[in-house]
């Protein structure tokens, strides 16, 4: 062991409040973590992502689902394509070599930072359309905004784009160990138009699910070390039920400038780690 159980600890902590917070689930900060800066091998530390994901979800859902801003409808609807997509990536992960998972991790970290750069500045959406299919299956909501200190209503646009890319989401939490929440988040925000909030809480619902679905492949092919995945649990599960009270106290717009800076800064360290340089 290059780490120890208190430094993996430590970072975990910190991965779980911004997983909570941005609804990415513990695998940004703990990949990046133990392969950058503690040294352990990239396939262990997607291994131990995959369990802190689980974690993340735990401590995070129970909060967003009792303050009524996860839209659980979205979350069951999406997860059926998720699911399936993170059951493929985790067997398409054991043929891929560690520099191009390291190269994926970066690029679709670095394209989800340009995607919220653009939404920087909205703290609700406006002028959305409802989609036919959100209707019939009532997938529409409302929640009340403690920063605001009002009701919001909010429509659901783009049903089956958003259902399409959960899959692609699926397939990368089954690759890289990080509940893919970076995907569901824009779906849920660039596709279903939904306030970034919710897309959050959402999206931290659903990461938890879609983990669980692979983790069984890994620990099967021997990959989720105890030594690791332990302390990352416990301190993910810590981390998260302090980040859920944070970001209830956010705008959006705040969310989004914290989110941008962080993606920006993994994903140029892991395509760095990736391309050998």
């Amino acid at each position: 062991m290059v780490a120890t159980s208190l430094e993996i600890f430590i970072f975990s902590v910190i991965a779980g409040v911004f997983g909570a917070l941005l609804g990415l689930g513990g695998g940004i900060i703990v990949i990046p973590a133990l392969t950058l800066l503690l040294g352990v091998d990239i396939r262990y530390a997607i291994g131990a992502s995959i369990v802190s994901v689980i974690a993340t979800s735990s401590g995070a859902a129970v909060a967003y689902v009792r303050d009524n801003i996860t839209n659980l409808r979205i979350g069951m609807f999406l997860e059926i394509a998720t699911t399936l997509g993170a059951i493929t990536g985790a067997y398409i992960a054991g043929l891929i070599s560690s520099k191009y998972l390291y190269i994926i991790f970066g690029l679709v970290l670095l394209y989800s930072a340009l995607a919220m750069l653009k939404k920087r500045k909205e703290e609700l959406p406006q002028n959305v359309i409802s989609h036919p299919l959100a209707k019939k299956l009532n997938l529409e909501g409302s929640y009340f905004d403690k920063v605001l200190n009002k009701e919001v209503k909010y429509k659901v646009a783009g049903v089956y784009e958003a259902f399409g890319t959960m899959y692609l989401a699926g397939i990368l939490s089954g690759l890289l160990g990080i509940g893919s929440g970076v995907f569901k988040v824009l779906a849920m925000d660039l596709f279903m138009k939904l306030p970034m909030k919710v897309s959050t809480a959402t999206s931290n619902f659903m990461i938890g699910v879609t983990a669980a679905a692979s983790a069984g492949v890994y620990l099967m092919r021997g990959t989720i070390n105890p030594e690791i995945a332990g302390p990352v649990a416990i301190g993910v599960l810590l981390g998260a039920t302090l980040g859920t009270k944070i970001m209830e106290r956010l705008k959006n717009t705040t969310i989004r400038k914290i989110f941008i800076p962080v993606l920006i800064y993994i994903s140029v360290q892991m395509l760095i780690k990736g391309l050998g340089v």
